[in-house]
């Protein structure tokens, strides 16, 4: 049997940030029929508050690829019309960051593929990455999967293993699952659309599900142990970032490691001096040894640096 050829697929893609990217170049370096991307509305951005567009938006435009950006297509008849329009054999989504609705998810003869950055059914929701990191896992993945009316819940076209690094944290983990998502998809998509391959259902018993982070959720507990403490400042850069309070400003931790050794005496929260004299924070169980940390109002720099600044955080005490 003759393979379709990229050339003969109609593909609408819907993405917005930067971890999309990879996903777009893919299909269109591999000479898929790019009748279309959606994408966020332009928001406003930097110091100067200008507006910007999202980078899937300014590859589509370098690319030559129509660009639509509407508010919503839940209830946007008119934005429903002109999406069909389009005839799209197949929708490809990352990070899109809007609602489909049914009306949409049954458009395309080959439905709306969707790649997630765990491994489905576990890590369902808007944080699969953080929620790995902070957990503890040691493997997660990425799932390509054909979107349904649930939240993540759709079948399985394929997935692929990948184990999560000591330091990763989830800004880098996320850009490399979904670089391994678009070589998924590209390998997956020619046999999907030649009925080759089949969509297996997620097992309901193993579900997980993650939960949308907010910035009070970053705030550091010390009396907690420092792995779970280390883990917690992987899993939440960049958002919401890990912080505490010293001398009445907040204090953002941006990079650090856990020891399991702590001064006699010392109560969590305690400002010491670790082996190597970087300043390391007493927690419930050990120290954490910190790396890379920013003042409020100040620009991050390297534990060493900002104590070389502030010679009195050193024996200051952090509460919880």
């Amino acid at each position: 049997m003759d393979r379709r050829k990229p050339e003969d697929t109609r593909i609408v893609f819907m993405g917005t940030p930067d971890i999309a990217l990879p996903v777009l170049d893919a299909l269109i370096i591999q000479g898929y029929q790019m009748v279309g991307v959606y994408t966020r509305r332009d928001r406003r951005a930097g110091r100067g508050r200008q507006m910007a567009a999202s980078p899937i938006k300014t590859l589509a435009i370098e690319r030559g690829i129509p660009v639509f950006q509407p508010a919503s297509l839940r209830t946007d008849k008119a934005a429903q019309a002109e999406l069909a329009a389009l005839k799209p054999d197949v929708i490809v989504v990352a990070a899109y960051g809007l609602f489909l609705p049914v009306e949409v998810l049954e458009l395309p003869p080959f439905g709306c593929l969707n790649i997630h950055p765990s491994l489905l059914p576990r890590h369902r929701g808007p944080s699969p990455v953080a929620t790995a990191i902070l957990d503890g896992d040691v493997q997660t993945g990425v799932s390509l999967m054909k979107l349904d009316e649930g939240m993540d819940s759709g079948p399985i076209l394929a997935q692929r293993d990948a184990a999560i690094g000591d330091q990763e944290n989830t800004e880098d983990l996320t850009e490399r699952l979904f670089e391994m998502g678009a070589s998924l998809l590209i390998e997956t998509l020619p046999k999907w659309i030649d009925g080759t391959i089949t969509a297996n259902p997620q097992d309901d018993s193993q579900v997980t599900v993650s939960g949308l982070l907010e910035r009070a959720d970053g705030e550091i507990d010390w009396s907690r142990p420092a792995d779970e403490i280390a883990r917690k400042v992987r899993a939440f850069h960049p958002w919401p970032g890990t912080f505490t309070t010293w001398n009445g400003k907040s204090l953002k931790v941006i990079d650090a490691l856990s020891s399991s050794g702590s001064p006699s005496g010392a109560t969590p929260g305690d400002v010491v001096r670790a082996d190597d004299a970087q300043p390391a924070i007493v927690t419930g169980n050990g120290t954490l040894i910190l790396k890379r940390i920013q003042l409020e109002g100040r620009k991050p720099v390297t534990a060493s640096e900002f104590v070389q600044g502030y010679q009195d955080f050193i024996g200051s005490h952090l509460e919880s």
